[in-house]
């Protein structure tokens, strides 16, 4: 980047550390960590839209719709995440190579699997091997976003079903005594107070979302707990700019990162739990009354 880092032999002390820290690598290091913060700004809201479906499911009046709502969040719960981070990834990905190669090669006379290995044409290769590599990262991207979706909407289903359990059942009664539908109710009545009692179980998913991303990792994505290791393992002088193990740092950075992205957290959480606070008949709610 710099005119005097075109020979790192030649420099040392600040000047090295500064040639060291804007290589190539550092900067996809840097553009990791905006990796993790767009799959938390995509997996949250998506993780609570499934998790609002889910709860909804559990409490349908027709059967089959609550016994998949509750297999849904009994299963994806009672199943360590690890498994369904590496298994909804990979099996969607061979689906979908599946479907492709049905439509696409139907004159293929060998079979897909041979032994441990999945061979499907080249034309049904997801991403296509003539793609760029910006389109491999972005498909594995959205595989694991897909991963953390399913995986935390479970979760929010869970904790969302019982925030609408939390609301007292006498208000519906009110509201439909007042000539409500059950659906007004339901959308007017329920769900904006739920938000209140779900608030807290929320909260802790983001954090364990949050703690969760270096499982990007494991899927093949190149994030900062990669970089991190990829970049702090020592290196000899065949490299540009050697050094020994300097993980510990790279390690220790990230843990700064993520405690100080979970303060910040934190903070925003508890602005939102006194704006919904206000006006309800909760603890939070009772002590706003009275200071007020």
């Amino acid at each position: 980047m710099f005119e005097i880092c075109a020979n790192p032999d030649s420099i040392d002390g600040f000047q090295w550390l500064a040639c060291y820290m804007t290589t190539g690598k550092h900067m996809l290091f840097y553009q990791s960590f905006l990796v993790v913060l767009s799959l938390l700004a995509i997996t949250a809201p998506l993780a609570l839209a499934v998790g609002f479906v889910g709860a909804m499911a559990t409490r349908s009046q027709i059967a089959p719709v609550r016994w998949l709502g509750s297999i849904y969040t009994s299963m994806v719960r009672g199943v360590p995440d690890v498994l369904f981070f590496l298994f909804v990834p990979f099996a969607m990905d061979q689906g979908l190579e599946w479907l492709r190669h049905k439509v696409k090669c139907p004159d293929w006379s060998e079979p897909i699997r041979q032994g441990n290995d999945f061979l499907v044409c080249s034309a049904a290769k997801l991403p296509l091997n003539s793609a760029p590599q910006s389109i491999h990262e972005l498909y594995g991207f959205s595989l694991a976003v897909v991963a953390f979706a399913i995986v935390f909407g479970a979760f929010a289903a869970n904790v969302i079903a019982g925030a609408m359990r939390a609301v007292p059942h006498a208000q519906i009664e009110t509201a439909e005594a007042y000539g409500m539908s059950h659906r007004q109710a339901f959308w007017r009545v329920l769900v904006p107070q739920m938000w209140i009692f779900a608030l807290p179980g929320l909260s802790n998913l983001w954090m364990i979302l949050i703690k969760a991303t270096p499982l990007l990792f494991l899927l093949g994505v190149e994030d900062i707990v990669y970089w991190a290791r990829e970049l702090g393992s020592s290196k000899t002088s065949q490299y540009a700019y050697p050094h020994p193990d300097w993980r510990l740092w790279y390690f220790l950075g990230l843990l700064v990162f993520y405690l100080a992205f979970t303060r910040v957290s934190e903070i925003v959480l508890d602005r939102i739990t006194r704006r919904l606070s206000h006006g309800q008949a909760t603890l939070g709610g009772e002590a706003m009354r009275k200071a007020g």
